[in-house]
């Protein structure tokens, strides 16, 4: 999590910060008992999320004063906006039924924009802006999304409605930001946890999609969602590490 260039007490925060995420989700698979196909309980979900978006304040915090601290803001704003789209899925903003799907797509697809904004921002602090890398990540990203678009949601369906076509933006927006996390891992390999933690954010987004819209059934398949988008968060927010070690 690239922890050096932190005080004791710092360092001791974070790894209380980690543990509690990883037990929240986690222990929640473990231990919750098995309802609606799922066992990690909305409150340990939706607090492991606010868990995260603590981290990534602290996190902007502690990069105050560094060539990072743009960085770290983007971060955290972005991990703000996803704890949103959490509960707007979970139905705890007064939303219902595609409303509550239309709610959490706005709050991530905002978060997303705000892990651009950073990843742009940290590819200029560091030099690491070659055209044809980030460029060719991102276009093979979005390939992986149109073709995960079509089979989960599109194949097989005999009505579309706005929720179907909406879900091919959004997932390209998500592969933009896989896209250009990969480019940036290609210059500088420091950047590995955020390119892998983007991807698991798609990854868990198609997950979800085959659920929402082709009725994909796989045992705790909701939580298979949550194991792939909470760990996939997770890296991104303390990718804000790497980037300080960059920085010295």
């Amino acid at each position: 999590m690239h922890l050096s260039l932190l005080s004791l007490p710092q360092r001791l925060w974070l790894l209380i910060l980690v543990a509690l995420w990883g037990a929240l989700l986690f222990g929640g698979f473990i231990f919750g008992p098995t309802r609606n196909n799922r066992r990690i309980p909305r409150w340990a979900r939706i607090a492991s999320s606010l868990t995260l978006a603590v981290a990534g304040w602290t996190w902007w915090l502690f990069a105050a004063g560094t060539t990072v601290s743009a960085y770290a803001f983007f971060i955290a704003m972005g991990m703000s906006f996803g704890v949103l789209g959490d509960m707007a899925i979970a139905h705890l903003l007064g939303l219902r039924g595609s409303r509550a799907t239309m709610g959490g797509i706005a709050a991530f697809g905002m978060g997303h924009l705000f892990y651009i904004s950073g990843i742009l921002q940290v590819a200029r602090t560091f030099h690491l802006t070659d055209p044809m890398t980030l460029l060719g990540s991102t276009v093979v990203m979005w390939g992986v999304a149109a073709m995960g678009w079509w089979l989960v949601v599109i194949r097989g369906q005999r009505r579309l409605t706005i929720l179907h076509w909406a879900a091919l933006p959004y997932a390209l927006l998500l592969a933009t930001t896989a896209g250009l996390a990969l480019g940036l891992t290609l210059q500088q390999s420091l950047f590995w946890p955020l390119a892998l933690g983007a991807f698991l954010f798609l990854l868990s987004d198609l997950i979800l999609a085959g659920a929402l819209f082709s009725h994909l059934e796989i045992p705790l398949i909701h939580d298979i969602v949550w194991l792939t988008y909470g760990p996939g968060q997770m890296l991104i927010v303390f990718s804000v590490g790497a980037a300080m070690l960059l920085a010295g």
